[in-house]
């Protein structure tokens, strides 16, 4: 089983880095949708797509508005984008404004109201964060293996998302700032990498990628990971395009 980072970027892209995406072709899932969805067509195998967001910021879900270009490269009979009740309504409300966007767009919004069952197989559950106007983060179980999917949140090896993500192989997990950012990661509902790496090790993971990050810091990041690795050896940093065999 395969997943695709298609965007690794926080708040806006950069020459290097598109917003918050990332693919599980097999599964036929998406995980946000930022401004890197164009770049899915070419990974979609079936006929459907479950999208799954984290929150409605906009650069977690202004790709939404790219699936007429998606479905022209890849035609799908059917897009459900599952989101928690109120970012349903934002999104349905504002997205779908007519002087925001002149179309319906094509998708079937779905609340998250409990576990869901995977087209391609397994099953996706969902877990609260703190995080200005409320997120959420995944697990996907498929197949015997696991993934976990956490991002706009402050890591803290003591959250209570912890318990969610416990044992899995795969952690993708945000990590906006660096260690010298924290005040401004704990205000902003960010993370730094020294505690996304704790985290990872109070969790008993297997692998930890770090993602949604900050396009402004792309030089540093080499030395965020250095640090981080004294908590947790297992981790890189995400690129986009990168795949990751998880299964």
């Amino acid at each position: 089983m395969k997943v695709i980072l298609l965007g690794t970027a926080g708040y806006h892209p950069n020459e290097r880095r598109h917003t918050s995406c990332v693919l599980l072709p097999d599964q036929g899932v998406m995980l946000d949708a930022g401004t890197a969805v164009f770049r899915a067509g070419k990974h979609l195998q079936g006929d459907s797509l479950d999208i799954f967001l984290t929150h409605s910021h906009l650069d977690h879900v202004v790709g939404l508005t790219y699936l007429f270009d998606l479905v022209r490269e890849h035609p799908l009979e059917r897009i459900r984008v599952h989101a928690a009740p109120e970012k349903c309504r934002a999104i349905d409300e504002h997205l779908h404004a007519p002087l925001l966007f002149p179309a319906k767009l094509p998708f079937e919004l779905r609340a998250l109201i409990g576990p869901t069952e995977l087209v391609g197989g397994g099953c996706c559950r969902f877990f609260e964060l703190e995080h200005p106007g409320g997120a959420l983060g995944f697990r996907l179980d498929c197949a015997g293996r696991s993934l976990a999917y956490v991002t706009d949140t402050t890591a803290d090896p003591s959250a209570s998302y912890v318990e969610h993500i416990g044992g899995v192989d795969l952690l993708i997990h945000e990590c906006y700032a660096n260690d010298a950012q924290q005040d401004f990661a704990r205000q902003t509902g960010h993370s730094w990498p020294t505690a996304v790496a704790q985290t990872a090790a109070a969790a008993g993971v297997g692998r930890l990628v770090l993602t949604h990050l900050n396009p402004l810091l792309d030089a540093s990041i080499p030395a965020w990971l250095d640090a981080a690795r004294r908590f947790f050896p297992n981790l890189i940093a995400a690129e986009d395009g990168m795949e990751i065999e998880w299964g």
